[in-house]
């Protein structure tokens, strides 16, 4: 195929500006400064979503600088993040997940204070700029496959007791990641993140893990609170979000499985226009595995899956699930340019195979089945949508591979990483689908850790 050709010149491309002079330095006192450069290679054909090329190459960098010292008790922590994309043109689906020019995205400061809810119990605080990755990662997370994270600004509260119960609560306000226009993300252009009071992420994450039990069992609770800002209008979301999870974690020879649902409420806007009428919410998301780990060489590990996102339907109430500030990657499918799979309107079961060969190579391959949640909601995050119902549910096939190989242990490693979207009745015939039958999409990563 063209676009792989293009991927493979272009990824060679990039290798030979690796910044290879980098290396760890660790100083005294107690400071560390690590870091990352990632070179990805996005390619696609035929996109799903709508409002884009149906064909694109882009090439994409990710720097991460992190500074680290500690005396005692005490932490300071920063990160200098550095995303930007190549060969973007307006018809290229760019948005902040793809750009963020030199960043100090994380910088804050921790204390551990010791035992204080008794003998064997750990607690800290952190304070600042903060990277949030918090139970099962599916509201809250830092998505590692994306070229940008998400932070915040806030404060986090730990604490963990020898009976296996951990707690985090915690109080923030999202950064926006700026420029968010299209021009200014195409050059790359730098504008400080800025957060504000009229976005705030508050919540807290509950769970017990005896030591030596594979058993986990957790309960949440998050309340995402939005408003408009001039020149940015919002859907005003009020959202309340309950989860409860249980969850028997993978171990050689062993039966695993997991049980987690979420259930959403509040109010939301029912346009982002000034004035426009609310609308109170329901929705939920509900997601079951069970999986087997087998022992022996290549340590293959095989999961069974099942996701289901709520989607708006009629009627008064808004019903489509909204998954905050969660990853997608390690349950769906990646983002970048294909980005056509998140927790909202989508019902998917699907089966996944990892095998790891040795210790330098992993990989894995999934099938997932999709349909609609809600015939008369838009697909997934694809933009596509039949409000009449009449192209039915079925989305259609998706084929996800993997394969991750360390050429040097610990300082390269090489990704590859493709999806093969069948599209079914409803992404080809809803009115506003783009044209063809097959979604193709391949990324090449290197990356060098220092």
């Amino acid at each position: 195929m063209r676009w792989s050709a293009i991927a493979l010149a272009g990824l060679g491309a990039l290798a030979g500006t690796a910044g290879a002079p980098l290396r760890a330095e660790t100083g005294h006192d107690g400071l560390t400064v690590t870091g990352t450069i990632r070179l990805r290679l996005d390619a696609i054909d035929g996109q799903a979503r709508t409002g884009a090329n149906s064909h694109d190459v882009l090439y994409e960098s990710r720097t991460q600088i992190r500074a680290a010292w500690q005396r005692d008790w005490l932490h300071l922590v920063g990160e200098l993040h550095d995303s930007r994309v190549g060969g973007a043109n307006p018809g290229t689906p760019l948005g902040t997940g793809e750009v963020n020019t030199l960043e100090p995205v994380i910088a804050y400061v921790q204390a551990d204070l010791g035992p204080v809810f008794g003998p064997g119990s750990t607690a800290s605080v952190q304070a600042g700029r903060l990277g949030l990755s918090l139970g099962s990662r599916r509201l809250v997370a830092i998505d590692d496959y994306r070229n940008t994270i998400t932070a915040f600004t806030g404060l986090r509260g730990d604490i963990a007791t020898p009976s296996g119960i951990k707690a985090t609560v915690f109080y923030a306000l999202p950064l926006l990641r700026l420029p968010d226009d299209g021009p200014g993300l195409r050059a790359n252009r730098f504008a400080l993140d800025k957060e504000s009071f009229d976005t705030v992420l508050w919540g807290g994450f509950l769970a017990q893990q005896r030591k030596g039990s594979p058993l986990l069992r957790e309960i949440a609770f998050l309340h995402l609170g939005e408003r408009d800002v001039p020149g940015r209008p919002s859907r005003d979301r009020s959202l309340d979000t309950l989860s409860l999870r249980l969850v028997r974690e993978p171990r050689p020879g062993a039966v695993e499985w997991g049980l987690e649902g979420i259930y959403q409420w509040g109010s939301i806007s029912a346009t982002a226009a000034a004035g426009a009428p609310r609308q109170s919410v329901s929705a939920s998301f509900v997601r079951a595995h069970v999986g087997y780990s087998f022992t022996g060489p290549w340590q293959p590990h095989v999961q069974l899956e099942f996701d289901r996102a709520s989607g708006d339907g009629p009627g008064g109430s808004y019903g489509r699930f909204d998954t905050l500030y969660g990853m997608r990657r390690a349950d769906l499918a990646p983002a970048g340019l294909y980005n056509a799979i998140v927790r909202s309107n989508v019902v998917s079961p699907g089966i996944r195979v990892e095998v790891t060969p040795s210790k330098r190579v992993d990989a894995f391959l999934g099938y997932r089945a999709l349909w609609l949640a809600d015939r008369r909601d838009a697909f997934s995050s694809t933009g596509v949508r039949d409000v009449s119902g009449a192209s039915g549910t079925w989305a259609g096939h998706q084929f996800d591979g993997r394969i991750r190989w360390w050429l040097v242990p610990q300082r390269w490693r090489f990704e590859i990483t493709t999806v093969l979207l069948a599209k079914g009745r409803f992404l080809r015939t809803a009115p506003n689908a783009p044209p063809g039958a097959t979604t193709r999409y391949g990324s090449l990563n290197l990356t060098l850790s220092f």
